[in-house]
């Protein structure tokens, strides 16, 4: 198929897995998979990690667990979406953890035993100041309270979920660990265990170690991009995906010649402009045009105009670059690199944007 490839190097999963796991100590992973693994196929990272010995998987959505229960991924997993009746029964069937993120989702789960005799696992989940999903801070007293009394209740974790872990300052996010540390001491209180306590995500694996507890919450490291500029960068990831585009037309312009949507590039001599077969439908930021680039060989390119739907153009001088060439849009191969991290914060973005959004007519292509 003539198109853009995003070629996943499963072994570079597994390396980023083994780091990940020496820097926070050998605590237990939870590889977050939501949507499509990140851009990189859910179903195919979640068979390494499991086989890595990752024991707990998170999705967002039911329709992400069940796609992985059906590919025959038996480990834990935990969806992050807010509680829905209708799913109640096939939970319980396909042993997948629920988040319980709102006061009323206790009497939906109380309803639902008595009606069924049985109880979906799920994980409390406390807002500590995201301000999004999750029991509010105050009411986490009374829903431990009926937690308590109502032993059929299958609780099996509490979580919450920090807003600037990944940030330069920090004091937010330790004020957030406080507030959980009170709610974690209020269940003590009351005799509510868990088998599950987890806080950290990639941000805080390398600016908040302390927080590990009982599992650790992985999703941007596990794929080879660090989570924000203001983190570290000194862990040894690798990209798990190298994402290119092949080029199907060459032409030869003249000095002056304008290129692409608005005209607002201009070929300031003589040169070559080769056509690349991936746009912004597929994934392709469109905002990178301004100053960006691709590379071939390890040389770099730069991106002639605006970038359309469907495909976009590079300036390619005299160099000898032929159709079927396919030109590195972001990834590592070799020498041969372009960093998602460098783009996104070249267009003010995020590495989360620039990875989960890479679909449209991309072939993923699994390799070890």
């Amino acid at each position: 198929m003539v198109g853009p490839k995003a070629y996943i190097h499963l072994d570079r999963l597994i390396h980023n897995y083994r780091v990940i796991k020496d820097q926070i100590g050998g605590n237990p992973i939870m590889g977050i998979v939501k949507a499509n693994g990140y851009g990189h196929g859910a179903v195919e990272c979640s068979k390494v990690l499991v086989n890595e010995g990752c024991k707990f998987l998170a999705v967002f959505t039911f329709d992400e667990a069940i796609e992985l229960r059906e590919a025959g991924i038996e480990t834990e997993l935990m969806i992050f979406s807010r509680m829905q009746r209708d799913i109640l029964a096939d939970a319980a069937a396909n042993d997948i953890t629920l988040n319980l993120a709102g006061v009323n989702d206790v009497a939906l789960l109380e309803d639902f035993e008595k009606e069924s005799g049985t109880c979906p696992k799920f994980h409390l989940k406390v807002d500590t100041g995201m301000n999004r999903l999750g029991i509010p801070f105050k009411k986490a007293g009374e829903v431990l309270q009926k937690i308590s009394a109502n032993p059929r209740l299958n609780c099996t974790g509490i979580y919450s979920h920090y807003a600037t872990a990944d940030e330069g300052d920090l004091t937010y996010a330790e004020w957030q660990l406080e507030q959980f540390k009170l709610v974690l001491s209020l269940a003590d209180e009351m005799g509510v265990q868990f088998k599950y306590r987890h806080f950290s995500n990639s941000g805080t694996v390398i600016n908040m170690p302390h927080t590990s507890y009982d599992i650790v919450r992985v999703g941007m490291l596990l794929y080879g991009a660090f989570p924000s500029d203001e983190v570290p960068t000194d862990m040894d990831i690798k990209p798990v995906m190298e994402f290119r585009g092949p080029i199907v037309s060459i032409r030869r312009v003249k000095a002056g010649t304008k290129v692409s949507y608005g005209g607002v590039w201009e070929s300031e001599k003589d040169t070559t402009i080769a056509v690349v077969q991936t746009g912004f439908a597929d994934g392709f930021p469109r905002a990178w045009y301004e100053g960006g680039y691709v590379t071939f060989k390890g040389k770099p390119y730069p991106i002639a105009g605006r970038i359309c739907m469907d495909q976009f153009m590079i300036d390619i001088g005299d160099d000898n670059l032929f159709i079927g060439d396919e030109v590195l849009l972001m990834g590592e191969s070799g020498s041969n690199s372009l960093h998602m991290e460098e783009i996104a914060q070249h267009i003010n973005s995020t590495t989360y944007v620039i990875s989960t959004g890479i679909h449209g007519r991309t072939e993923r292509i699994y390799l070890f």
